[in-house]
């Protein structure tokens, strides 16, 4: 008796798993991945970083340094000059285990001439042809989001000098950090 209740057990069970897959709700097609800017993007690993910053980087030297804790988190900076159009930046990253949890575009212009609102301006052009309209952070920020990752471009400025800084986070790598930190130490009352 309880083999012929396995033998329809076994017979039956197919059927109820397909009839309950097909009746779930389609599961929502997944966010396009970021589209990279200046050929950077959240989460790129540490060679093709490396790779695409020694192409642009402006008689400049990528210097890194790994943490003095641990190998698998490195920082690295690097002036670069996009050939495209010439823009200039201070290029830095921060890697855990090999892939860039934040990649940062920094420039600045404007001090004692009148440089600082179009660099503004042209960051803004450029950023909304690459990835779209913006959601508006505050008074001087914008943000895309692509799932888990991220861009966000602020500014800010004195006078007529203007600070840029363009920044793609992937927050799936960042949560990796977690494996490096020692939790603090509690206090004794």
């Amino acid at each position: 008796m309880a083999t012929l209740r396995l033998a329809l057990l076994a017979v039956v069970t197919p059927g109820v798993i397909a009839a309950q897959v097909t009746a779930r709700p389609p599961a929502s097609s997944p966010l396009p991945p970021s589209p990279p800017y200046r050929g950077f993007s959240p989460g790129i690993s540490y060679r093709a970083f490396v790779e695409r910053a020694r192409a642009l980087a402006d008689s400049d030297v990528l210097r890194c340094q790994t943490s003095p804790h641990t190998a698998q988190i490195m920082e690295c900076g690097v002036v670069i000059r996009d050939p495209r159009d010439a823009a200039r930046f201070y290029l830095s990253a921060h890697f855990i285990e090999g892939n860039a949890d934040v990649v940062a575009f920094y420039d600045s212009a404007g001090f004692g001439n009148a440089r600082g609102v179009p660099l503004v301006n042209r960051t803004k052009q450029d950023l909304t042809r690459v990835f779209g309209r913006p959601r508006p952070l505050g008074k001087s920020g914008w943000e895309w989001r692509y799932g888990r990752k991220s861009v966000r471009f602020s500014w800010r400025g004195r006078g007529t000098a203007r600070w840029v800084s363009v920044t793609l986070t992937d927050n799936d790598v960042m949560d990796r950090i977690g494996r490096y930190v020692t939790p603090a130490r509690s206090r004794k009352p």
